[in-house]
């Protein structure tokens, strides 16, 4: 069975999540590892997504139908 990839909120709740876990302290060494690793491949899930968001957004719509990067100068 295929799962479905989080969206964007999904995830930084979930990485919210991990960090609180981790500021607690209670966690034993070796599952903080593990929820660093975790936390650290979620961030980079996030990252991407933004990329993506701010790369569609950063483009104008001209007359003709075309994209074009909209660049401020």
């Amino acid at each position: 069975m295929a799962t479905k990839e989080k969206n964007f909120e999904e995830s930084l709740v979930e990485l919210e999540k991990i960090v609180k876990d981790l500021e607690s302290g209670n966690i034993p060494l070796d599952d903080a590892i593990t929820k660093f690793n975790e936390a650290m491949k979620i961030a980079k899930v996030c990252n991407d997504k933004l990329n993506k968001a701010e790369e569609s957004v950063n483009k104008i719509l001209n007359k003709d139908g075309t994209l074009e990067e909209f660049n401020v100068e």
